[in-house]
């Protein structure tokens, strides 16, 4: 799918001035957001950007986008571990 996004002159002369490709960079925002809102998995950033495992690792702590995980996500992996481990 392609999308086009419309921005006053002004404002995409403003962000032409900053480093970097203009679509890329909005295209950046979108997975960050996307994955911050639980919209995109973080497998679904990597294959939107072209980046591996770990390049989105990094990319994601970048912009402030930690892995969802909850208290009681972490208590059902110990509950886990512990039949495993046999404890």
């Amino acid at each position: 799918m392609q999308v086009t996004v419309q921005l006053p002159d002004n404002i995409a002369r403003q962000l032409s001035q900053a480093p970097g490709d203009i679509p890329r960079r909005i295209l950046e925002a979108v997975a960050v957001e996307g994955y911050r809102s639980e919209q995109l998995s973080r497998g679904q950033v990597s294959e939107l950007l072209g980046l591996n495992f770990w390049e989105t690792e990094a990319f994601l702590k970048k912009h402030g986008a930690y892995l969802h995980y909850s208290k009681e996500d972490l208590e059902q992996d110990a509950c886990a571990n512990e039949k495993v481990l046999g404890l």
